[in-house]
């Protein structure tokens, strides 16, 4: 069985930045990854107050956790990214960085990013949520 993932913006919503509103699945599993952290192989932190560094960390934890469900960023039919700001310019440097980087066409499907008073881990500026759909 083969998965087939539709992604679509209907025209009576607003045109999103990269983003689109509806993802639809038509067949397969489905993997929930939980919130991919800036943590380190060995459970600590990377990137203390850097943000471009812990990024980086999360887009290398969801690609090995994709990896090891046989997915790639294609597969990605839903994402949530927390940032600790509210700063505008922030949550669009990371939407930036994200969306650039190895793990980018994980965010074309339907995509949450949110500006958050906190996280889990002491010093942790930024998550992310990923489900992918698999064969």
């Amino acid at each position: 069985m083969t998965t087939r993932i539709t992604r679509s913006n209907p025209p009576q919503l607003h045109q999103p930045p990269g983003y689109h509103h509806i993802t639809v699945v038509e067949a397969g599993r489905t993997a929930h990854l939980a919130g991919q952290c800036p943590i380190g192989p060995s459970g600590e932190l990377v990137g203390p107050a850097d943000l471009p560094a812990q990024i980086d960390q999360v887009v290398t934890n969801a690609l090995i956790a994709l990896a090891a469900v046989a997915a790639a960023p294609s597969d990605v039919v839903r994402s949530v990214v927390y940032v600790v700001s509210d700063d505008v310019s922030t949550l669009a440097a990371t939407w930036h960085h994200l969306t650039e980087s190895a793990l980018g066409e994980a965010f074309t499907s339907a995509s949450t990013l949110l500006g958050v008073a906190r996280l889990g881990f002491q010093g942790q500026l930024v998550e992310v949520d990923l489900t992918a759909s698999l064969p």
